[in-house]
């Protein structure tokens, strides 16, 4: 590959970093207005804890149904295609949920916005992990993800400022979101390619010397299950994402009903996670790519959390809430989920990459549809929140044992084979 080509594919994977970061910027931020109105609409709707957490239980049903397929048909009639099909139509259907008038409109319409977030996943992994060098693809990956963490945000102050302070009807938060959503998409059509530069310059070039070798491989959905990491990573991310979302959407019900923390402070508290989970995440895959391993990463970040997701609920102290909460940015899922991504990247067929993470995500994504719904139902029975956190807990402490099963002896090979290789042009140079 010439200079000028790897000069482009640095631009190209520094610009793709920013588009997809932004991607998930919206993508949070959409689903995070909803949080903050539920006992609105609870109220307007005369809903049970219940029924509302089955408003996001059947969002991520559609979000998670449409994560495999996704990742097949992008694997073969386009990633960038899905990602921008994916961003316009759920900024669409967001603005169509605001304007709906009864409970069931409102649950499909909001249905509809997760099907077409999960079509955003496993195409835009793809897509990034073919354009990152691989000796930043974890950092790479949580600079991506940060995204998550600023859109959560930014989603919450959205729905407190605009209702809560302003006293705008809780409909408008999905309408004010939609437009950037809708802007978003539309520049990806222009700014992303299909393949990478450096790809496409090498593919030229093959053509070019008559080297070029089509393979037509076929991957196979039971041969990554062949794969002792990728289970591993597909148990860690599930148990990961149910503490997650267990946090994610109650929280902000936690907090007014148990804890009274009134209006635009719910936002700010709940913000705790999320802003914590920037540095968290950055620092914790450095570390992870400085390391050429996941594994004692995973070993550090899971413990924590679990930690944190008991302290919660078990003290009586805000001081200690408020520690909890940012430890738990700091080592939860949202710092997790780029190191599970680096595993995922290490173990996965190089064929059918977005298929690999669109498996990948659809079953850990499958505890955000059972984790609303079973912790208002839990909620309901117990009558307080306080045994929804500790089961949520219990499924953290199930994805430590996945983590300590992982087996990096590849990783720690492949190390080694990198560093004789850094010596030996240290020593000819």
């Amino acid at each position: 590959m010439s200079q000028l080509s790897s000069k482009i594919s640095n631009k190209y994977w520094i610009k793709l970093v920013i588009l997809f970061t932004l991607g998930w910027l919206v993508i949070y931020a959409t689903r995070q207005v909803l949080a903050p109105l539920l006992p609105t609409i609870m109220a307007e709707f005369g809903l049970s804890n219940g029924q509302a957490g089955n408003i996001m239980s059947i969002f991520f049903i559609g979000y998670t149904l449409s994560q495999v397929p996704s990742g097949i048909i992008g694997d073969k009639v386009g990633r960038k295609t899905m990602v921008i099909i994916g961003t316009i139509g759920f900024g669409i259907f967001a603005a169509i949920t605001g304007l709906m008038t009864t409970y069931l409109l409102f649950i499909v319409a909001w249905f509809l916005v997760g099907l077409f977030q999960g079509m955003y996943y496993g195409p835009q992994y793809a897509l990034s992990s073919e354009a990152i060098p691989p000796e930043r693809i974890t950092l790479g990956s949580a600079l991506i993800n940060s995204g998550m963490a600023f859109g959560t945000s930014i989603g919450m102050y959205i729905s407190t400022i605009t209702v809560f302070d302003l006293g705008m009807d809780w409909k408008w938060p999905f309408i004010i979101i939609s437009i950037p959503v809708i802007l978003l998409g539309l520049t990806m059509m222009f700014l992303v390619r299909e393949r990478a530069p450096h790809i496409e310059a090498m593919k030229q070039q093959e053509r070019e010397n008559g080297t070029e070798v089509v393979v037509e491989e076929k991957l196979k959905i039971l041969d990554l299950f062949k794969k002792r990491n990728l289970i591993l990573a597909f148990i860690t991310i599930f148990c990961s994402i149910y503490g997650f979302f267990v946090i994610l959407t109650w929280l902000p019900t936690y907090l007014l009903n148990e804890r009274g923390v009134e209006g635009s402070d719910v936002a700010f508290v709940t913000s705790l996670v999320p802003w914590a989970a920037i540095p968290g995440s950055l620092i914790l895959s450095w570390i992870s790519d400085k390391l050429g391993r996941r594994k004692p990463v995973l070993l550090v970040m899971l413990p924590v959390a679990f930690i944190s997701m008991i302290s919660i609920v078990f003290f009586d102290s805000m001081t200690v809430l408020y520690v909890a909460l940012i430890l738990y940015g700091l080592f939860g899922k949202i710092s997790t989920n780029p190191v599970l991504i680096a595993v995922v990247a290490d173990a996965a067929p190089r064929v059918g990459l977005s298929t690999s993470f669109g498996v990948y995500n659809f079953i850990g994504m499958s505890a955000s549809i059972l984790a609303p719904g079973l912790t208002g139902w839990i909620t309901d029975v117990s009558g307080s929140f306080n045994m929804a956190f500790y089961v949520a807990a219990g499924f953290t402490l199930v994805g430590i044992i996945a983590s300590a099963l992982l087996d990096e002896s590849d990783n720690i090979e492949r190390m080694k084979k990198h560093k004789k290789l850094e010596l030996h042009t240290e020593e000819t140079n």
